[in-house]
């Protein structure tokens, strides 16, 4: 090998690194787990090394951009990923990440001021260092939307409520995971949150189309 590919190649420690500036909570058991699931493949030297390189780099940060923005579940993921041949395709651009300033939400959402504070004050959304993600962003133009048929913060605390009481579903579910600390727990982890998140929300979409025909008598 000449010493020109022998530098084209990465440890892992080396790759979290080229990661972690645009996704902190990666860590090496993640990538692990995302390899034992088969979205990565790095060689491995003869002493069992593995040897990552660029692609990977950006096959990880293609993985992570769409669990992080569009909360796909891994098979899905992998299924984008991979052609007829089950060979990577080439990947997209990662998606930007959504970092807004309060006046910038004000202007994509469409809200005024009192009503973003109103959100706020119920614990709709919040800013995180003073900036507001996707998923904040598509919370206030939801409330938006709501608020042309008479419904405000105030209306939607029980909506807030019933998220969180999912959410402490899916921990029940993922915490025996996370107390083995073994290697690949948190991605496993993490993973199982994903799908019980998507399959929470089907059920939750399919319970309220039945409450509605319910009320409207069909």
């Amino acid at each position: 090998m000449s010493s020109q590919a022998a530098r084209s190649h990465m440890s892992i420690g080396e790759v979290l690194a080229h990661l972690q500036g645009e996704f902190p909570d990666v860590t090496i058991s993640k990538i692990r787990f995302l390899e034992s699931e088969g979205l990565i493949e790095p060689e491995r030297s003869p002493s069992g090394f593995r040897k990552f390189t660029y692609m990977h780099v950006e096959q990880l940060r293609f993985i992570l951009t769409e669990q992080r923005d569009h909360y796909l579940p891994l098979k899905v993921i992998k299924d984008k990923m991979a052609d007829e041949l089950g060979r990577p395709r080439a990947l997209p651009e990662a998606a930007k990440e959504v970092r807004l300033s309060r006046a910038e939400l004000l202007e994509a959402s469409g809200l005024d001021e009192e009503t973003l504070t109103e959100l706020e004050d119920y614990g709709l959304l919040s800013p995180v260092a003073r900036r507001y993600d996707e998923d904040a962003l598509k919370v206030a133009r939801s409330i938006g939307a709501l608020a042309r048929y008479g419904l405000h913060a105030r209306h939607l605390r029980a909506v807030k409520a019933a998220a969180e009481r999912e959410a402490g579903l899916v921990e029940q579910s993922v915490a025996p995971i996370l107390k083995r600390r073994a290697p690949g727990a948190i991605g496993e982890a993490d993973e199982v949150a994903r799908q019980l998140s998507g399959q929470l929300l089907d059920l939750h979409a399919a319970l309220l189309r039945t409450a509605v025909r319910s009320v409207l008598g069909g």
